[in-house]
């Protein structure tokens, strides 16, 4: 049997996403961080450590957005991802999330806190199953939307990518 987009949605109980995609949360540690202890980039306290499984299939993508906490990917299935993380001096990078090694993918890739970052499967009638693990813990109150034109007048050597990945 071939597995597809639709099987691993199905499978994984994958619902949409705010950001693009589908997703699921798995795990939510029981553990809260005090606010006090993590600092003023949080909006409270925080569970230690989130995950969810994430799901694109082409023609999608993850709106750039930026979160609080550093964000690890994980490659499981399909095709590669390219995220476009922004850093907080203009470069843009494209990391290439897969199973490849020798084509320059990685399993894990690491999204700094703070930086703006956006994905999408490239490759025609593809889809990437992953998951992202956040610590401290995702919560929506310390999630970013981009602002397309915010981005654009920002950082305007990027503007084709940001036209492409933003939802406003």
């Amino acid at each position: 049997m071939i597995k597809d987009a639709a099987y691993y949605i199905q499978k994984l109980g994958l619902t949409r996403h705010v950001e693009g995609g589908s997703f699921a949360e798995t795990y939510r540690s029981p553990i809260l961080l005090e606010q006090k202890l993590i600092g003023e980039n949080f909006k409270g306290n925080r569970n230690a450590s989130t995950a969810i499984y994430f799901l694109l299939e082409e023609g999608q993508f993850s709106a750039f957005h930026k979160i609080a906490s550093d964000e690890l990917w994980h490659f499981y299935a399909g095709n590669p991802l390219s995220i476009y993380e922004l850093n907080q001096e203009g470069e843009l990078h494209c990391h290439q999330l897969g199973n490849n090694l020798e084509a320059g993918e990685s399993f894990q890739i690491l999204i700094k806190a703070g930086n703006w970052f956006g994905s999408r499967c490239e490759v025609k009638n593809g889809f990437s199953l992953v998951s992202c693990t956040v610590a401290p813990g995702f919560d929506f109150e310390d999630f970013e939307m981009a602002k397309k034109e915010d981005l654009i007048v920002a950082f305007p050597i990027h503007q084709s990518i940001l036209k492409e990945m933003c939802q406003d």
